[in-house]
């Protein structure tokens, strides 16, 4: 169902660009006070002590630095201001918490595959020790450490209990946080793809190519950057899992389309 009026900023994606926003200024602000809104925030694994049920929809909203805001943000008004417009707020909302607790399903789903993959080569005392307090303390001095760009040492590791590379890959997979609208953002691209297939976007604003060949191309090299176990720091079997979502709720609506919002 089309709009009969285009807006450069509907509703929804507006209060969206505005919650992220505001999260992104607390998280800066209130990091010299020592609150750390990620560890709050984000999601992370159910094994770590700073797993809530709310990180599963706060961690839609928040963001590692200004380059993963701006990026995704830009993505969301670029593509997003369209789909609004033509399937309105209420859809439009769908279908980005949809796209973006998928996304953080297929993430977690694989994470505790690999966990279960390290778990079943460690002794009970062992993943005892990495889930204890003392292992929570060891990942919690070493964030701090990272914030000053230093890391700790074998030694420093073995202070906590934490010996080995299986304990220390396993203490990263029980307490690293995901976070971030990625998921979210590469449905949205998804959906752009599939519903204007043909339009025309200009990769590196000077080569036309259409819509649905840059969707390919995006979803291709997620695809080979989980394969190749890419180690950027970027949750790419997220964006598989956003856009993965985003094609099942698109032909489920078409198949369903005397219901609109």
């Amino acid at each position: 169902m089309y709009r009969q009026s285009f807006s450069q900023l509907p509703q929804v994606i507006k209060n969206l660009l505005i919650i992220n926003g505001l999260f992104f200024l607390g998280t800066i602000s209130l990091d010299s006070f020592e609150i750390d809104l990620v560890q709050l925030f984000g999601l992370h694994p159910f094994q770590s002590h700073d797993f809530m049920p709310h990180q599963l929809i706060t961690h839609l909203f928040m963001h590692g630095d200004f380059t993963h805001l701006f990026f995704n943000m830009f993505a969301l008004w670029m593509f997003g201001k369209i789909l609004e417009n033509v399937w309105g707020g209420k859809r439009f909302l769908t279908y980005y918490i949809i796209t973006g607790l998928g996304a953080m399903i297929l993430y977690s789903i694989v994470q505790q595959i690999q966990i279960s993959l390290i778990e079943v080569k460690m002794t009970v005392e062992q993943i005892q020790q990495v889930s204890s307090q003392q292992g929570y303390d060891c990942y919690r001095e070493l964030v701090k450490l990272n914030k000053i760009g230093q890391g700790l040492t074998d030694y420093g590791y073995s202070q906590y209990g934490i010996i080995g590379e299986e304990m220390k890959s396993l203490l990263f997979l029980y307490n690293t946080p995901v976070v971030g609208a990625s998921g979210a953002v590469f449905g949205i691209l998804l959906a752009f793809g599939m519903l204007f297939p043909n339009t025309l976007l200009y990769v590196f604003f000077a080569i036309p190519v259409k819509a649905k060949y840059v969707v390919l191309g995006y979803g291709l090299l997620e695809l080979f950057l989980t394969i190749t176990n890419s180690n950027d720091g970027i949750a790419h079997l997220a964006h598989i899992g956003g856009m993965i979502f985003g094609f099942f709720l698109i032909k489920y609506w078409n198949k369903n389309t005397n219901s609109f919002y």
